[in-house]
C-alpha cells in the first residue's frame, strides 16, 4: 500500500477513537469534521468523485454546520455576553 493511503487510514481510526473518548462537545465535532475531509481525500484516492464531492458537502458541511446550531442551542457553546450597556 502507499505511505499515503497508510497514513489516512491511521488518521481516520484516530479520529475515530478520539471523537469517542472526548468529552468536550465542541473539540469532537472538530474531530469529527477532520475525520470527514480525510474520507472524501480517500474517496478522490479511490476515484470516485461523486461520493468525495457528497461526503465533502453532507459529511463535512451540512451535517457540521447543523452540528453547531445544535450545541449552540443547547448552550454547549457559549456566546458573546451581552451585559445590557451601550458601547461607544
Amino acid at each position: 500500500m502507499d505511505v499515503l493511503n497508510i497514513m489516512l487510514l491511521v488518521f481516520i481510526l484516530v479520529c475515530g477513537v478520539s471523537v469517542s473518548l472526548t468529552k468536550n462537545l465542541l473539540a469532537s465535532l472538530i474531530i469529527f469534521m477532520c475525520q470527514s475531509l480525510a474520507m472524501t481525500v480517500i474517496w478522490i484516492l479511490l476515484e470516485s468523485p461523486d461520493l468525495a464531492i457528497t461526503e465533502a458537502a453532507v459529511g463535512s458541511g451540512v451535517t457540521s454546520v447543523l452540528m453547531f446550531v445544535t450545541l449552540k442551542k443547547i448552550h454547549a457553546i457559549k456566546g458573546e455576553k451581552d451585559d445590557g450597556e451601550a458601547k461607544e
